[in-house]
């Protein structure tokens, strides 16, 4: 299945041009003045002048290289946040399925659950699944005692419980 990338991606993507635009730039810049003073030192020697010049070319020259594999290292840590992300997101939603499996929740009693999980209310959760709310309400209670809680605040709390425990 492909996957169409996302706005953020999109964002993300524009600005790693933008930076390798203004590093190209950068180096273009670097060279040139390199060359400009290796030049000037072939015409006319080398003076006291076109030594600093060189030098402060040649230190513009490591800054964009430094910057440049800088811009690629805080790349690559992004990128290794975003599969953290997606792998805790995904870690979640198993455990939150695995939660329900063992409370012995119903298809329907599982939407209505992940509902109220998001912090929906009933009257949404009626709107969003097109039933009556008081079938809704049912349900929120029925899942309610099979998770062991009494309202939707404990059973989130169940939840961000799990996250926050200590791991061995």
């Amino acid at each position: 299945m492909t996957q169409t990338p996302s706005s953020h991606d999109k964002r993300r993507d524009r600005q790693i041009v933008l930076v390798a635009a203004i590093v190209v730039v950068q180096a273009v810049a670097a060279v040139f003045f390199v060359a400009d003073a290796l030049g000037d030192a072939a015409e006319d020697g080398m003076t006291r002048h076109i030594l600093i010049e060189a030098l402060i070319a040649f230190a513009l020259l490591a800054g964009v290289g430094l910057g440049a594999w800088h811009t690629r290292v805080l790349l690559a840590e992004a990128r290794r946040s975003e599969q953290a992300l997606a792998i805790a997101s995904g870690a979640l939603a198993e455990h939150i399925a695995r939660k329900f499996d063992e409370w012995g929740l119903t298809r329907a009693e599982s939407d209505v659950a992940l509902f109220a999980l998001k912090g929906c209310d009933a009257a949404e959760i009626a709107r969003l699944r097109h039933a009556s709310p008081g079938t809704v309400r049912a349900q929120l209670s029925h899942v309610y005692a099979k998770a062991g809680v009494t309202s939707q605040a404990a059973l989130v709390s169940l939840f961000i419980e799990d996250l926050l425990a200590p791991r061995d």
